[in-house]
């Protein structure tokens, strides 16, 4: 059998990593904004006296921790591939 390495052709190379670096930034982005929202949430739960509302923003808080970390992990990941194929 021939040698073989596998790589991504030279013109998709610098496409690719600009997608997903945009795309993970841009997640990141989203799970902080996620996370100023689920704070807000909490405080206006909290100074209203609806318990509802600040339950909702704890979760929001924990879950865009979640997905921050996700994003983080997974990006890494796939630029640890990415960096390999390379």
């Amino acid at each position: 059998m021939p040698e073989f390495t596998p790589k991504l052709p030279d013109s998709l190379q610098g496409p690719t990593g600009t997608i997903l670096s945009y795309t993970a930034g841009g997640g990141l982005a989203l799970a902080v904004l996620g996370g100023l929202v689920g704070w807000a949430c909490v405080a206006i739960g909290h100074n209203t006296e609806r318990g509802t509302l600040a339950s909702r923003g704890k979760s929001g808080i924990i879950y865009s921790l979640i997905a921050g970390l996700g994003i983080g992990v997974t990006s890494s990941l796939v630029m640890a591939f990415y960096g390999m194929a390379n």
